[in-house]
């Protein structure tokens, strides 16, 4: 069910809330937090169906800002236009819409503070274009929780540094997220025989993965070996990470991504194995963060030290033959 309220307020959109509630449309009770997601218009409906998907397993309002920018510096009117989602438009949660322009846009923390579970902690995210400090940011101050996403930045690996010039406990980026798949193989790899130290580490990944470089900052703290990471340039089908090298004694191990969702492992004197890496959905990363409201102390670790300790990257290898 999806119930609209053109040209309204904060508290008419509660009243409505309420309204629902009583009729037996909505039911806030067992809600675990409040989940604001702050967008541009028209990049609302992505966002949402990876809410409503993370809902059925966290329970959750859904405050949704969505601003619109002034058109050539022209004064627009401030308004306010809502939407109320229950039911199956709304997965386990119940979804509130608030789409404004003008005026009305200016001071988003006001549009949603009436609008939060009591006593519930919120968590703020921006899928698309995020605040230099999320945590200094209107939306970030009301927040436990911080999630923004440097892939979707417009310069990924400067959106990374960004991040790091500005952390504070609570923030977290999918780029760390999507990560958890990796780490795990990774991490069961060197928990088997032979247990030998790793000597040098070579990460290489597309120009437009941050992820790759978290990884390479977070195995170099990790394993405390010299570490190499490379950004390649984007080609079909080349996006995120390609693969990773851990130097030992008896060999390398390689786990490599040549196709999009598998991985080859292989190591000395074993079989060569496929593994399953996909790149990980909106929707599983979301409801990934959202397992956890205290501050990730390994991804702040990673972000501010880590990543200062890595440098910059290495030439591609094309380009050194050249």
């Amino acid at each position: 069910m999806i119930v609209d309220l053109p040209d309204t307020t904060t508290s008419q959109i509660s009243k409505a809330l309420v309204k629902i509630r009583e009729e037996g449309g909505a039911v806030a009770l067992g809600r675990v937090l409040t989940l604001v997601i702050a967008t541009r218009s028209g990049a609302e409906e992505e966002a949402i169906e990876a809410a409503n998907d993370a809902s059925r397993e966290h329970p959750m309002r859904v405050i949704v800002v969505s601003t619109t920018a002034d058109a050539d510096g022209a004064d627009v009117a401030p308004r306010l236009d809502a939407e109320i989602r229950v039911g199956g438009d709304a997965g386990a949660s119940e979804v509130i819409v608030l789409r404004a322009c003008g005026d009305a846009a200016d001071s988003p923390e006001s549009l949603v503070m009436g609008l939060l579970l009591p006593d519930a902690p919120v968590v703020t995210w921006w899928p698309g274009e995020a605040p230099a400090r999320p945590g200094e940011s209107p939306l970030g101050r009301i927040a436990q929780r911080r999630i923004t996403d440097a892939s979707a930045q417009a310069d990924p690996q400067a959106a990374l540094r960004v991040l790091a010039e500005n952390y504070s406990p609570g923030d977290a980026d999918f780029a760390w997220t999507r990560l958890t798949l990796w780490r795990a193989q990774l991490a069961a790899v060197l928990d088997q025989p032979p247990y030998e130290p790793v000597t040098a580490v070579d990460v290489d990944g597309a120009i437009d993965s941050p992820s790759t470089t978290l990884l390479a900052a977070w195995l170099q703290m990790q394993l405390s070996a010299e570490t190499t990471y490379r950004l390649t340039p984007v080609e079909q089908g080349s996006h995120g990470i390609h693969g990773v090298r851990l130097e030992r004694p008896s060999g390398p191990v390689d786990l490599v991504r040549d196709i999009p969702g598998v991985a080859t492992l292989r190591q000395p004197g074993q079989p060569t194995h496929d593994v399953a890496l996909p790149r990980r959905s909106l929707r599983d990363c979301l409801a990934d963060e959202l397992r956890r409201l205290d501050p990730d102390e390994l991804y702040g670790e990673v972000i501010t030290v880590g990543l200062a300790e890595l440098g910059a990257p290495a030439p591609d290898r094309e380009e050194a033959v050249r």
